[in-house]
């Protein structure tokens, strides 16, 4: 089976599977994990802005894509001459059964299984040890942080933090004044990569507050990825109770 996965978690996943580069012929510049394999697997485009001619080319039994990530009309428009799964991930338990559903068409089953009860452990081993609110920020220039209903807040809350912007749904814009009830504010490393100078910037609005860069693949990454975040997401834990809970 040739596939063609427009969703760089589900492109790691696939490999994290034990599918090779002779199956997954085709990827977005973003699917980035693992790198010594995707380096041999063909750029069909971004996310948003996928080449339909160089998917054709490829002539993939499937392709894989993402109501989020990928553009409606795009993945659309590949229906009419290929067989198209579109994936839905908002929790944890929607992950879950990516990867059972992976697992099962990819005859994978055991190692489906074996990385739900990893990303399981994941979690459960990582909590922080008083609520904090938290800002998790998207974006800058306007600021943006996240809703209720993403998959970050999902994780966010698995780890014991309250989401300062629970009440809002996906995306929204906010100001630098919003941020006043959060404990703890949270920087991603991606959509857009955030540096210390966005920190320091943070920091002359609100010295006495933790202001952090964080692993945005670790937060956003859905599939298998959570169940390699054990060791990060214990140093960051460790890191906000040593210096925010008192």
């Amino acid at each position: 089976m040739k596939i063609v996965s427009l969703v760089p978690s589900i492109t790691e996943a696939l490999f994290d599977l034990g599918l090779t580069e002779h199956e997954v012929v085709g990827r977005t510049k973003f699917c980035i994990h693992p790198a010594e394999k995707v380096k041999h697997v063909a750029v069909v485009g971004g996310t948003k802005n996928i080449h339909p001619e160089k998917i054709r080319s490829l002539q993939p039994d499937l392709i894989l894509a993402n109501k989020e990530e990928n553009v409606k009309e795009q993945v659309e428009a590949l229906m009419d001459d290929f067989k198209v799964i579109v994936t839905n991930v908002e929790t944890v338990e929607d992950n879950y059964y990516l990867l059972k559903n992976l697992g099962k068409l990819f005859n994978r089953e055991d190692l489906a299984q074996a990385f739900n009860l990893k990303i399981y452990e994941v979690l459960n081993r990582s909590k922080i040890d008083s609520k904090l609110n938290a800002a998790y920020l998207i974006w800058n220039n306007p600021y943006m942080t996240i809703g209720s209903d993403t998959f970050i807040h999902k994780i966010l809350t698995e780890i014991g933090f309250e989401n300062l912007f629970k009440d809002q749904k996906r995306y929204p814009e906010i100001t630098t004044e919003d941020l006043t009830g959060a404990d703890v504010i949270m920087l991603s490393s991606e959509p857009f990569p955030f540096k210390e100078k966005h920190v320091e910037q943070l920091k002359a609005f609100y010295p006495e507050k933790k202001i952090m860069i964080v692993d945005g693949e670790a937060f956003s990454w859905y599939g298998t990825h959570i169940a390699k975040c054990g060791d990060y997401f214990k140093e960051l834990i460790h890191e906000v109770n040593s210096e925010v809970i008192k």
